[in-house]
């Protein structure tokens, strides 16, 4: 079968490799799209600004280089293994990445499994990713997709999860107001998780003109934090008040420091992007405001759920933002992403 095979920083090939089979417990799709992660373009590009070392081999499962990206993804159930009863063949199904977790540190005593050092997921730190003809994952991964889901929009639930985590952390209740950092996949989630938890009064800020068309075909509110005056469109947006949350879905030093400045007293930030450089920061803004400033990696497999449920119920939109190209595009869709251009490519992988 084809497959993509990361071997190390600038060096992602298209291969032939032998089809995987499924084992006990475990189900085999023909996958049908795999999206390309924010996470992706780090491995590629910066894959020393990782919290791990993907050229070590993974110390759970022993998954070392060459190995087949891809955590975003969704597929045909065509055989499973012995003790599988939940996930049948003919099931359509996105899979929830997550492979292994250490169970045994505080990070997970705590149930907080993406935050576990020695944490692998499929198509990231470990072998079996998406950008294949075919994966093979545990049953429990793959989560079954009602009718009204089809297999395009369900490559999108992994990373439409993430945002739905996203605000789960901010803790924002129906009615109140929303900063959105961001307008790449994950802002583009988190804005969508945003509306169909009922918060409507949401600014999303992006400095790309061609993202900002984006958010704004599908109903956004945008603003142009470079060349515009983001703090006037904040006090615009809640009569002078502040958000009472923001979200960075952006990874940049800036976008942190104007999500903090535009908060109300007692707001909170959620960082929800990986950043490959450090930044400064003044910690004075923190005190004065009493703001609160939490991390989000990751989704709990009820989030996961949660997305595919209001997919269902028509939340989400995949006009303009989505593109598609076959898996032989995906060195070139790398480098168009990490340039700014477009929202979100899934490859045909089917």
């Amino acid at each position: 079968m084809k497959a993509a095979r990361f071997h190390g920083k600038g060096d992602l090939r298209v291969e032939e490799v032998a089809e995987p089979k499924p084992g006990p417990g475990q189900v085999k799709l023909r996958n049908a799209f795999a999206g390309i992660c924010g996470s992706d373009l780090h491995f590629y590009f910066f894959p020393e600004s990782l919290p791990f070392d993907p050229s070590e081999p993974h110390p759970l499962t022993g998954a070392a280089l060459p190995q087949i990206l891809g955590h975003e993804f969704s597929g045909t159930v065509v055989e499973v293994g012995e003790g599988v009863e939940d996930v049948r063949v003919g099931d359509r199904a996105a899979v929830y990445p997550l492979a292994v977790s250490c169970g045994e540190c505080a990070a997970c005593r705590r149930g907080l499994p993406f935050s576990c050092r020695l944490m692998g997921a499929l198509g990231s730190n470990v072998d079996g990713g998406g950008l294949a003809e075919y994966t093979v994952c545990d049953a429990s991964k793959a989560h079954v997709l009602p009718d009204g889901v089809d297999l395009r929009t369900g490559a999108l639930v992994e990373p439409m999860a993430v945002g739905w985590h996203a605000v789960s952390r901010s803790g924002v209740e129906a009615g109140g107001s929303a900063l959105v950092a961001g307008a790449g996949p994950i802002g583009i989630g988190t804005w969508f998780a945003l509306k169909a938890r009922g918060v409507e009064n949401v600014l999303v800020s992006e400095p790309s003109a061609d993202r900002r068309a984006l958010m704004s075909a599908l109903g956004a509110r945008v603003v142009d934090p470079v060349n515009e005056d983001l703090a006037a469109a904040i006090a615009e947006l809640t009569d002078g008040a502040g958000v009472d949350v923001a979200v960075d879905a952006a990874g940049a030093g800036p976008a942190i420091t104007s999500a903090v400045a535009g908060l109300v007293p007692g707001g909170r930030l959620v960082v929800a992007a990986l950043h490959e450089h450090p930044m400064d920061f003044q910690p004075t803004q923190l005190m004065m405001g009493e703001t609160d400033i939490v991390g989000a990696v990751g989704y709990r497999p009820e989030e996961f759920d949660a997305v595919i449920a209001a997919m269902a119920d028509g939340f989400y939109d995949t006009t303009g933002w989505v593109s598609e190209l076959p898996l032989e595009g995906v060195v070139d869709a790398l480098h168009a992403l990490r340039d700014g251009v477009g929202a979100k490519v899934l490859l045909r992988v089917g």
